[in-house]
Formats: structure tokens, C-alpha cells, sequence
């Protein structure tokens, strides 16, 4: 195992997903787990590796089958997969020379051991480096959901589903800053410290960062060199990682010292330890998620974070079993729905292709159903925010139309009227919370705040 090369494990990692889509992010940790040898450049040089071809498989599929005489379905998922990471660096990677991605790529050919397929992966990539230059790609003009969706490297459907909902030059737009590299953004533990005095903390350990644009208690970190959970700051509980959309979640709802408050589908729990943070850690939060592992963590993070007030608890909002938390009503309830994710392709690119547009109806479906369920546990005035961190209308205002028609006693509210001026650019015309990657430079969140009415005001 001590062998191991990080192209060997970011090749590993793309032969899995072709079995089993998803939970790259866990693979990797344990493989780097059994691969201690490894140094963090070896580590973070898998994960680009690995990120860059899910990134651009598309475009990459596309350049191979401009240089092959045969089918290019017909090419063994293991093969098309050391292709694909070749020309990844060869394409975009400037500090790879191409001869070293070509050797490497047939050191990992031999290994199927097969002369046919060693052959055949060297001539393609010296054929394909030899004529870099003259690629060419569908026509622009002719079919422009071909061309977008081969040039940015995104399935035809979520191409065309985009030009409906935001027209052609948006969708660019949308699909540019979806290959963008993102950078790493904490929040600082309001607990513990201040924003400024946190950054003054980080610089001490080397880390340079600064301010978020918007979120009062976000630090964008810039060329940190090792783990994150590495710094004294984290293991001192100073700050949590969380993308900075998901951080104003949180001051969307509001909660206040002493409050009670239900979090579900709370999954690892930064949104619920944030609200921790606001309340002063007075109070309760119960923080509900089907998965007894994400539980875990988030009770790791709490202790880490010095909160006490958070009470997990497993069960699948969907089927509203979930009895511990009615036991009184609700001040308010944040509802993260399952969704699509397809705002944050730029941080987790594997979205593009386990995503289909029967998914986004399906999960726009179990999203109605937990908010029709979250609804009695709510008191008289009570607040609700429901939050995805996707972009797709079926899963965000087709989703709140539907729940007001279901539920008289729910009011929707305008958020102009009570964020602070600081998220004002964040809420869209309809009062809605709404962040977009080509826009803000952020991931893509949506959120819509709830009030329920009283029963005397029901006509």
C-alpha cells in the first residue's frame, strides 16, 4: 500500500463512482487514512485530480471520441477513467508536463494488464497532445445546448432546463462559475471570540484570511497548507467550517436566548450549532436527521464547540416520526430540505452526474412532505425557514407555492422587511433569500420564512 500514488487513488476513487455514485469526500478519508505515506501536497493533488476530471468529464469524454475510429461506449470504464485523468492535466494543468501525465498514464494501463489497452492509451494521448490545438466543438449557433453543455462540461438536461428558467446568457453564466474553484470559508464561534480577533489568531498559525462579503461571522481562508482540522483555533472550538450562504441561514430565522427550536434534517449540524451561537446557548435546539453517523459528528462538533443546548435525535422527518420533539410547540424550526444540491457543483462537481430531473421532482416531493409535517409542531406566530442549497424552481418556489396552498395558517413573509442591511442584495423581489454563484461568488441557497397565523385569524 505504501505504493500507492495519488493519481493511483484519485483513479481508484473515479472507478468507484462509476459503481457506486456519491460519498467520494468519505472514501477518500479512509484511503488517505491507510495511505499515511502521503504527504498533504500528495493528498490535496489526489482531490484536485479527482474534482477536475468530475468537473470536466464532459469536455474530456468529448475530445476522446474526436480521436477514436470506434464507438466510444465500447471503451471499459477503467480505461476511459486513467483517460480522463491524463488529459485533465494535460488540459488544465500547466505544471504537469505532458510527457509525465502520458507515462503515468500507461504505468496505470499496464496494470489491467493488457498490451492492447497499454497501446492503445499511449497512442491516443501522444495523438491528442500532438493536435491539442485543433479541437473543436459543437456549433454555437446550430445547437446551443450541445455546445454549452460539452464546452462547460454539464448534462444536456440541466443545460436546457436552465435556458428555460434564466435564458441562454445566464446559463453561461451559471455554468462558468459552476467550474470555478471555491475557497474554504469558517465561521467564527461567537461563544469564544470575535471575527477580528480570530483572524488575528489564524494569521498567528499562517493562515491568511479575511471578512466575508456579507456573512458578519465569516472568514474566507486563503492558501491554508494543511488540514484544517489541524490549527489550534479549530481544536479550541474558535470556529466551524461552513460555506458562507449557509451561515446566513441561520440569521434568516433569528432565534432568540431561551427559545425552542427544531433543526431537520440537520445533517452535521452547522446550521444548528450557529443558532446555538445566537441563542447565547440558552435554550434547546433539537437537531433531527435519519443518519445516526452525522449525529455523531455534530455532537463532536458541539462538545468542540462548547454548546450544550443541542439535543440529537434520529428520525426520518418524512414519515413525521418523531414524537420526543412534540412534546410542546416550536418557537421557530428550520427546515434544510434534501435537494438536489445543484448550487454547490463548484465545491462538490460529482452533483452534475448523479443528479436527473426525475431526482429534482422526487425530492421536491419529500420536501413538501416534511414541511406539511413540521407545520403542527409550530406555535401560534411560530417562524419557519426553509432552506436548499440548489437553484432548480421545482425544488424552491414551485415547493412554497404548493405549501401555502396547503397550509391556510402559514403566511409567507417578506425578508426585506428584517434582514439587516448587510443581506439586503440577498432577497430577491419576492422577499426570498437567494444567493447564486454567478452573481454573489457564493454557493446557490435559497430560503423562504414562514409565520403561522392564529386560528381566530383562518376565515
Amino acid at each position: 500500500m505504501n505504493s500507492v500514488t495519488p493519481r493511483d487513488l484519485a483513479l481508484k476513487a473515479l472507478n468507484r463512482q462509476e459503481d457506486r455514485p456519491g460519498s467520494l469526500k468519505q472514501f477518500l478519508e479512509y484511503e488517505f487514512q491507510e495511505a499515511p505515506h502521503l504527504s498533504q501536497r500528495d493528498r490535496a493533488f489526489t482531490v484536485h485530480l479527482l474534482q477536475g476530471v468530475l468537473r470536466w468529464q464532459l469536455r474530456l469524454d468529448w475530445i476522446i471520441q474526436q480521436n477514436i475510429r470506434f464507438p466510444f461506449r465500447k471503451i471499459e470504464p477503467p480505461v476511459l477513467n486513467i483517460l480522463r485523468l491524463a488529459l485533465y492535466q494535460i488540459f488544465f494543468m500547466d505544471r504537469v508536463p505532458e510527457s509525465a501525465a502520458v507515462n503515468e498514464a500507461v504505468k496505470q494501463a499496464k496494470s489491467i494488464k493488457s498490451n492492447h489497452v497499454v497501446s492503445f492509451v499511449n497512442g491516443i494521448l501522444r495523438s491528442i497532445c500532438r493536435e491539442e490545438g485543433q479541437i473543436t466543438f459543437p456549433d454555437r449557433d446550430k445547437d446551443p445546448v450541445r455546445y454549452l453543455s460539452v464546452f462547460y462540461s454539464y448534462p444536456t438536461w440541466l443545460v436546457d432546463k436552465w435556458i428555460r428558467e434564466t435564458g441562454i446568457d445566464s446559463t453561461e453564466r451559471i455554468l462558468s462559475a459552476g467550474n470555478r474553484i471555491t475557497g474554504l470559508v469558517i465561521r467564527a464561534n461567537m461563544l469564544k471570540v470575535d471575527r477580528p480577533s480570530l483572524i488575528k489568531r489564524l494569521k498567528v498559525e499562517g493562515v491568511e484570511c479575511k471578512p466575508t462579503l456579507y456573512s458578519p461571522d465569516g472568514i474566507a481562508v486563503e492558501g491554508l497548507k494543511g488540514p484544517v482540522d489541524g490549527l489550534d483555533t479549530f481544536k479550541e472550538g474558535l470556529f466551524q467550517v461552513q460555506s458562507e450562504p449557509a451561515q446566513i441561514c441561520a440569521r434568516l430565522l433569528l432565534p432568540k436566548p431561551g427559545e425552542r427550536i427544531l433543526d431537520i434534517c440537520a445533517g452535521l449540524g452547522g446550521k444548528s450549532t450557529h443558532m446555538a451561537e445566537l441563542m447565547g446557548d440558552k435554550g434547546e435546539i433539537v437537531a433531527l436527521d435519519m443518519n445516526y453517523k452525522r449525529l455523531l459528528r455534530l455532537v463532536q462538533s458541539s462538545y468542540r464547540l462548547g454548546m450544550s443546548c443541542i439535543q440529537p435525535m434520529v428520525a426520518d422527518a418524512v414519515k413525521h416520526t418523531f414524537p420526543m420533539a412534540g412534546r410542546r410547540y416550536f418557537d421557530r424550526i428550520l427546515v434544510d430540505g434534501p435537494c438536489s444540491a445543484l448550487g454547490t457543483i463548484s465545491r462538490h462537481p460529482d452533483a452534475k452526474w448523479i443528479r436527473g430531473e426525475a431526482d429534482i421532482r422526487r425530492l421536491s416531493v419529500l420536501q413538501r412532505k416534511i414541511l406539511n409535517n413540521a407545520v403542527p409542531l409550530l406555535r401560534e406566530e411560530g417562524k419557519l425557514l426553509y432552506v436548499t442549497c440548489t437553484i432548480s424552481r421545482e425544488e424552491n418556489e414551485d415547493v412554497v407555492r404548493d405549501f401555502l396552498g396547503e397550509n391556510r395558517r402559514m403566511v409567507l413573509e417578506d425578508m426585506r422587511k428584517s434582514v439587516p442591511d448587510w443581506g439586503l442584495d440577498l432577497i430577491d423581489d419576492h422577499g426570498f433569500f437567494k444567493t447564486l454563484p454567478h452573481d454573489n461568488g457564493m454557493d446557490g441557497f435559497f430560503g423562504a420564512l414562514f409565520v403561522k397565523s392564529p386560528q381566530a385569524d383562518i376565515m
